[in-house]
């Protein structure tokens, strides 16, 4: 028999959306990596585990990817509700982040991973401020993420040039080079707050370090109609012409498209983000997902931050993402809960190019989560894929594992001191000197 690190056995285990479940599975794991994932029987005649974690009730799954979140804005959760985009975040949001210092940040980041790792996320993308601290919690907290220090034309709390925020990049892929679990990406915010030559220095140490670019585009119709006052063209044809659509693209939001945006965002090979709550919320709209899919369009899916959430959970996420094109379209087909889940698996693994997360099999890394499938709201269960969707709650998740590592273990966080967190917590709204 083979040694292994953790052998994870559960009621219900799902590898692949490709793949039925599996009844009665488990998940060995030696190192950071999963060496076998099937059936309980056969697993359990093949290795011996220094540790066995039994959930006789438990759905096993791959972790939930989190493709776009702004991790530090929990500490702006709730402020300046119920406006429009450009006033919510020009006239609040701008001037709140003034007042963060890398403090802050880590406070909130904290909190933004204490928040996803109870939702069962192992991995997130993140754009933001101050990103060094940003990845030095990370690094310590143990979960997945790649981060990219925001990118705009005018001052920001960490730089005061987009150039500058630029060099900081180049400063965090040399410094953060080779970490098993942190990937620096190119962050420049939007169209409209990044200037041609922004984007094009963008693009290029994008090219130059083969890293990720990511960007929000196209989110509200006043975008659309700016970029075409400013450029004579849509936001998406904007960014082609500046040669940055391409595979290794990552595009926020996408919610007002014409059909010859998609067209060129699907031969373009571009991955897009959907972010149904936020863009419900700020009133945005609604992305023409079906249509992404359609056209061949790789989907991921994200939060957003909690400023415009108003939380980080990705299983909430799922379940409107999976709702909200049926009702809009009036076709129940639409948008099945294998397709829900797979954006926020396999199909956001794809996105970021590690075809190693978002699955369970030989060869992928050890990134999973454990659902307690033996509470009332749960049973009977017919298809889990179904429940995980448009049943489960986060509070359901019991454990969860990045790299081999168990981040929550029978709902108690290892890595984070939560009552330490929430005492510093209590003074953040009088130090930020906000106002709802």
């Amino acid at each position: 028999m083979k040694p292994v690190d953790f052998l994870i056995c559960g009621d219900v285990l799902i590898t692949h959306l490709n793949n039925a479940p599996i009844p009665m599975g488990a998940v060995a794991v030696k190192g950071d990596t999963v060496v076998a994932a099937g059936p309980l029987p056969e697993l359990a005649k093949s290795f011996t585990a220094d540790r066995t974690i039994n959930r006789p009730f438990g759905l096993i799954l791959p972790g939930l990817i989190n493709s776009h979140t702004h991790a530090a804005m929990t500490l702006f959760r709730g402020l300046a509700d119920d406006l429009p985009l450009k006033t919510w975040l020009e006239g609040h949001i701008f001037p709140a982040e003034a007042r963060l210092t890398p403090k802050l940040v880590a406070l909130g980041t904290e909190l933004a991973c204490a928040e996803m790792i109870r939702c069962g996320t192992t991995s997130f993308v993140d754009m933001y401020l101050f990103e060094d601290t940003v990845a030095s919690v990370v690094d310590r907290v143990g979960l997945r993420a790649w981060l990219g220090e925001g990118v705009f034309d005018f001052p920001s709390p960490s730089f005061s040039s987009g150039e500058l925020a630029i060099k900081e990049t180049e400063r965090l892929m040399d410094k953060w080079k080779g970490h098993s679990r942190i990937t620096i990406t190119v962050d420049p915010h939007t169209p409209y707050t990044c200037r041609a030559e922004l984007l094009r220095q963008s693009q290029r140490l994008a090219k130059a370090r083969d890293a990720l670019i990511i960007i929000h585009l196209a989110e509200t119709e006043w975008e659309n109609l700016e970029i075409r006052r400013l450029c004579g063209v849509s936001p998406v044809k904007h960014l082609d012409r500046l040669d940055l659509l391409g595979d290794r693209l990552i595009a926020i939001h996408c919610v007002s498209l014409s059909e010859d945006d998609i067209s060129l965002l699907a031969r373009r090979d571009v991955r897009v983000v959907h972010c149904p709550e936020s863009n419900l919320k700020l009133a945005s709209g609604v992305a023409p997902v079906p249509e992404f899919l359609e056209a061949g369009i790789t989907v991921a899916l994200g939060t957003d931050g909690a400023a415009s959430n108003n939380d980080l959970d990705l299983m909430s996420e799922m379940d409107t993402a999976a709702k909200l094109h049926k009702g809009i379209k009036r076709n129940p087909t639409l948008i099945s809960a294998s397709d829900a889940l797979s954006m926020a698996t396999a199909w956001a693994a794809k996105a970021l190019h590690r075809e190693d997360l978002g699955c369970l099999r030989e060869g992928s890394r050890a990134d999973l989560a454990v659902v307690d499938m033996n509470q009332v709201h749960l049973r009977p269960c017919y298809n889990p894929v179904s429940h995980l969707v448009y049943v489960a709650r986060s509070g359901d998740v019991q454990d969860v594992m990045v790299a081999g590592h168990m981040l929550m273990e029978d709902r108690v966080l290892t890595t984070i001191d939560e009552e330490r967190l929430l005492k510093g917590l209590s003074g953040v709204v009088r130090e930020l000197g906000l106002k709802a």
